[in-house]
């Protein structure tokens, strides 16, 4: 009698079968592709709100911040693509329907079309989110040894950082 197959985990393998070997032992690259994952689904929420306003957006500084909108949308999208490529080089399947971002994101969907001071503020609050998505995920990088993602993390904090406090400016005075 054939003994049974037992099926290979695709969350712990590459797609050829060969298993992860790159210094990082698999429970901490499985808890980092659950972190990085929590930050992909908030930066596409990000995207898709950010995406929104650009299209919505109405008033006086309609020309400036669409066109501000236009370059941060622009911006999170790349941003998308470098944190699934890092999920998948630890070995793990990024999450990549609508139905698993929205479970994941702690951004949620902005309903109807705010004015553009709110716009700005929910884009704020969106940008902080991202940011301490990041942050939450350093010390378990960092017990890893994953030099790699925490670069990653620290650009995108950077970035997040630095445009929420730009949107932030807006609102002043």
């Amino acid at each position: 009698m054939a003994k049974a197959k037992t099926p290979k985990s695709s969350t712990a393998r590459q797609a050829d079968g060969l298993p992860v070997n790159i210094g990082i032992d698999a429970k901490h690259r499985a808890k980092i592709a659950d972190g990085l994952s929590r930050l992909l689904a908030d930066t596409f929420a990000l995207y898709l709100k950010t995406h929104n306003f650009h299209w919505n957006v109405t008033g006086p500084m309609f020309n400036s911040l669409h066109t501000m909108f236009e370059t941060q949308y622009n911006e999170l999208w790349l941003a998308l693509d470098e944190v699934a490529e890092r999920i998948r080089a630890l070995g793990y399947p990024a999450p990549g329907t609508p139905e698993e971002l929205a479970r994941l994101a702690s951004i949620k969907s902005t309903p109807g079309v705010p004015d553009a001071r709110q716009m700005i503020a929910l884009l704020v609050e969106g940008q902080e989110t991202v940011a301490r998505t990041a942050r939450g995920l350093f010390p378990t990088v960092e017990a890893a040894g994953d030099e790699p993602t925490a670069d990653l993390l620290t650009q995108r904090m950077q970035v997040h950082e630095k445009t929420a406090w730009m949107l932030r400016s807006l609102l002043e005075g």
